[in-house]
């Protein structure tokens, strides 16, 4: 005990370079954690990884019989592809985020035993949704062939807005997790917060349909410009809001590095109040 208490005291918290240096020395153990985790994920499911292709599907026909159908809302693509492009990255940044944030309290019993980057049990949540994201792209490309849109190469460039998600649900994910453990109610309250997080997100209405007085709320929402990057790589039209682009992908990388700065320098409190 008293050579692990040594070894706590011996890291540079708060340090943002330390915690990005701990990821990587302990990659194999980040990457069996992923795996543990998905293995766990899809264990004694009926269906296993169709739940990846299940979930966007039965929520874009949701929304489109709602929002398409019955409120006629006009889209510049049909509704589904408009719908679905939106959930795909929707889906993978609210699963992982509302997992994430717990991560650290899921794993108290971890956390006392032996010293490992306490880092790597929330970045282990949010890469684990990378496979369901792949599934569900996938089946992306046959909706659009279905509906007479042909997939381009431009779709090659949907790692760009993935990748600001990653950043961005881990960012918030670090973050989260670490008030977590002192505060019980805030793994609670997460997934209430991110259930609004959709309503003034651009995934099941286009921006045009947001009244004048109320486009801040979208413009100053990072995962705007990456959902509507998305959907313009889907179309291949090269028609890409760069300023909104550029201002989510400040604000991704800012998040992920203060996720980072702001998790290690809580750290070695985690073990004393969970």
């Amino acid at each position: 005990m008293e050579g692990y208490l040594r070894t706590i005291d011996s890291k540079k918290t708060g340090s943002i370079g330390h915690g990005l240096s701990e990821v990587w020395s302990y990659r194999e153990l980040l990457y069996f954690l992923v795996w543990k985790e998905l293995k766990i994920r899809y264990k004694q499911t009926m269906i296993g990884a169709a739940w990846a292709v299940l979930q966007p599907l039965i929520a874009m026909l949701i929304f489109w019989f709602v929002f398409g159908t019955i409120l006629d809302i006009e889209t510049d693509i049909p509704y589904p592809i408009f719908a679905y492009s939106g959930l795909v990255i929707w889906i993978y940044f609210s699963t992982s985020l509302n997992q994430s944030s717990g991560a650290i309290l899921n794993n108290a019993h971890l956390l006392t035993k032996v010293y490992f980057p306490r880092i790597l049990l929330p970045f282990s949540q949010c890469l684990v949704g990378i496979v369901d994201y792949i599934i569900a792209s996938l089946i992306l490309v046959v909706l659009m062939v279905f509906f007479g849109i042909m997939p381009s190469l431009w779709l090659f460039l949907l790692i760009i807005p993935f990748f600001l998600s990653i950043l961005l649900v881990s960012g918030i994910g670090f973050w989260i997790s670490s008030i977590s453990a002192k505060y019980r109610d805030v793994k609670y309250i997460t997934p209430f917060f991110v259930q609004l997080l959709l309503f003034v997100t651009p995934i099941i209405y286009p921006p045009t349909a947001i009244p004048s007085n109320l486009t801040w709320i979208i413009t100053l929402n990072p995962l705007a410009g990456i959902i509507d990057a998305q959907r313009a790589f889907v179309l291949g039209t090269g028609v890409v809001d760069w300023v909104a682009l550029g201002y989510s992908m400040l604000v991704s990388v800012a998040f992920f590095f203060f996720g980072i700065f702001y998790f290690t320098r809580h750290e070695r409190q985690m073990a004393d109040v969970i």
